[in-house]
């Protein structure tokens, strides 16, 4: 599977292009970009800021959960405004727990430089109290009359300081946007809190918290007014699951009344009477096997011995000791049949690009982990797919893969070696497919679990030997809007 790669053509403002850990490396120094320009800090606090009234009756519209809450702001307006628009109005969510001991005191940065009703902690505001009312705010009295009420709704654009999951939370909740025809929908920069940030790496803005963050945060804030907007697929996952069998789902899936497959499948085998189900969307990646069950024992350790976890660094050095422990490396499969392929439980159904048709594909003996992925970046920055030469791509039946082309690449992960000579990118994981669509059906008997994960949130599934288990991934209709660094 080793194939020389290819540079990839990024002139295309909504393409993204994979990037080197020596680049994510510079990232974090704050050596890129703007290194060398100076960034005055009044001028970008003037061009940032809302006026006044503005904040407070946004503020007051997401703290009373009512889209009416601001109108004394607007009413009582200052006659000191000149009715000056803001030009690059932004908005900021934190994560004031990720980064380590960076998370208030960035905070307290970003409230200097822009203002304190401009920065959200998401401990105390949730993005989707901002869609609801403090945009809904915006666009009332916008439709009533106020140009900067309706230009500040206009041109806003939205930083996210956490990982790859907090990322994902503001995107979900911006969709609310598209669903209800609210647009324009902001676009989303990214400063990088979490572990792997893979999402922050993918549109160039790093891969860790840079040290000199202090200049640094300047730059991403003139960036993030200035970078060109990309397109970015989210993907929609139905779960179904007999009745009786519970599960703790992570954040990113929630318990629904109906599951919809597409009908034009049949299903193969009985339904029970009663069955459980689930729903929800992932940016990166959805994964099944061995690295979702590290994943998922590594997260319960990091839980119940918190103090363990003292930033990006130590969580993976012990997210590495921990692969060590789970059988990955050393397979007894004779004795312990949880250690087999995948083959065992699992069939898969695609739907090939611009294909209507569902087709079955087979599950390699070999493979311990499959990975639908939609990012060039997946494990800390690595790119497991490759940058595949064109005559390898034809030969395949592939096209050239980019997050916003509605397919996942889907690869395999064999032992434990085999996955770590794909993390250091010396070969090319297994590529098993593309596709616009995927229906897997699991079915239990000596595997009593299996371990699944979605853009690093993992949870252990429980699998019966009398019915199937069914999760379906399927692009949802519209795309998300990132900010491209470069």
């Amino acid at each position: 599977m080793n194939s020389p790669t290819t540079a990839r053509d990024s002139s295309s403002p909504t393409r993204i292009v994979a990037r080197s850990s020596m680049t994510d490396w510079i990232r974090a120094c704050g050596l890129s970009g703007l290194a060398g320009m100076k960034i005055d800090k009044e001028e970008l606090r003037r061009r940032l800021s809302m006026p006044q009234y503005l904040r407070l009756a946004m503020l007051d519209s997401i703290k009373k959960k009512d889209v009416d809450g601001g109108d004394e702001h607007f009413r009582s307006r200052s006659s000191d405004y000149d009715g000056t628009v803001p030009q690059s109005p932004i908005v900021v969510f934190i994560n004031s727990r990720s980064g380590g001991r960076h998370g208030p005191v960035l905070k307290e940065r970003l409230q200097q430089l822009i203002s304190e009703e401009q920065v959200f902690d998401l401990l105390d505001v949730k993005p989707h109290e901002f869609v609801r009312y403090g945009l809904a705010c915006l666009e009332k009295w916008g439709n009533n009359g106020d140009i900067c009420a309706k230009e500040t709704r206009r041109n806003i654009r939205v930083v996210v300081a956490g990982g790859d999951g907090t990322v994902g939370w503001v995107l979900g909740c911006l969709g609310e946007l598209h669903q209800k025809g609210r647009d324009p929908v902001p676009p989303v920069a990214v400063i990088p809190l979490g572990t792997g940030n893979d999402l922050s790496r993918s549109y160039g803005w790093g891969g860790s918290f840079p040290f000199a963050w202090k200049s640094a945060i300047k730059r991403t804030l003139h960036q993030a007014t200035t970078g060109p907007i990309c397109r970015l697929d989210s993907w929609h996952v139905v779960l179904q699951m007999p009745g009786g069998e519970v599960i703790d789902p992570p954040h990113s899936l929630k318990a629904t009344e109906d599951c919809h497959f597409d009908q034009t499948l049949e299903i193969d085998g009985g339904i029970p009477d009663k069955v459980n189900c689930y729903e929800g969307v992932f940016y990166n990646y959805f994964s099944i096997g061995m690295d979702a069950q590290v994943a998922y024992g590594f997260h319960h350790l990091r839980n119940e011995k918190p103090y363990l976890a003292q930033g990006p660094i130590t969580n993976k050095i012990i997210y590495s000791s921990y692969s060590c422990t789970q059988g990955w490396f050393l397979t007894p499969c004779v004795s312990d049949p949880s250690l087999r392929g995948l083959k065992n439980i699992l069939r898969i159904y695609i739907k090939k690009a611009r294909c209507s048709e569902w087709v079955q594909i087979p599950v390699p003996r070999s493979v311990r982990a499959i990975v639908a992925l939609n990012l060039h970046n997946y494990g800390s920055g690595r790119n497991p797919w490759g940058k595949l030469k064109p005559e390898y791509l034809e030969k395949r039946g592939f096209v050239e893969a980019h997050a916003d082309d509605g397919l996942l690449e889907i690869f395999g992960l064999k032992q434990g070696w085999h996955a770590s000579f794909v993390m250091v990118e010396l070969i090319s994981a297994k590529h098993i497919a593309q596709a616009s669509s995927i229906r897997l059906e699991i079915r239990g008997g000596e595997w009593k679990d299996a371990f699944m994960q979605m853009d690093g949130e993992p949870w252990k599934q429980p699998m019966s030997s009398d019915y199937l288990t069914f999760l379906e991934i399927k692009r949802v209709p519209y795309q998300s809007l990132m900010i491209n660094r470069e």
